[in-house]
């Protein structure tokens, strides 16, 4: 089975932990639960009926950007139109210097206190993206000294870096945006 990004949302985890824990009792097998009974058993306490469900929900409908204070200059406005409400990046823009300031909208994703495997960045990248191109965006954190990375590319580490009035401008209307 491929391995895909399957996003599930708990409200409250506790009450997640309290139902597997019912549904891990009620097995009446004397061999723990396979695979895919584990599966269905994650999807039911999360509230759904079972992974096929879970699977099959609807996209998020897409939300129209959120309208933008006069201050920002008109390049922050561009750039904020590509993010959502929820502060995801929604499309790479053609125009190379909107795509190098929203590129900031993702910098400002990643702790600069701790290195990250590949995996970890390519999750953090698709968590705040919505079109399916973690990749580019990871290369472009690189050759654009937002992020640095061992030779054999396993370690990632978050740069310090100097953002400009815009990119700070930015960053300060994404944050407001996750109130």
């Amino acid at each position: 089975m491929p391995r895909e990004s399957l996003p599930l949302v708990v409200d409250d985890l506790s009450t997640v932990a309290k139902s597997l824990r019912a549904q891990l009792l009620k097995h009446e097998s004397p061999q723990p639960p396979g695979h895919q009974t584990l599966l269905n058993m994650l999807a039911r306490a999360a509230g759904h009926r079972n992974l096929q469900t879970l699977q099959a929900r609807p996209p998020s409908p897409p939300t129209a950007p959120m309208p933008v204070a006069a201050p920002h200059s008109d390049i922050v406005r561009r750039t904020l139109n590509l993010f959502d409400t929820q502060g995801r990046l929604q499309r790479l823009p053609a125009k190379r210097s909107l795509q190098l300031l929203a590129l900031w909208g993702l910098w400002m994703r990643f702790d600069a206190k701790r290195p990250y495997r590949e995996r970890e960045v390519n999750q953090i990248l698709t968590a705040w993206h919505g079109f399916g191109d973690y990749c580019t965006l990871r290369r472009d954190l690189v050759t654009q000294r937002l992020m640095a990375r061992t030779p054999d590319s396993s370690v990632y580490t978050k740069l310090p870096a100097r953002p400009n009035a815009d990119a700070i401008a930015l960053m300060r209307a994404l944050r407001q945006r996750a109130q």
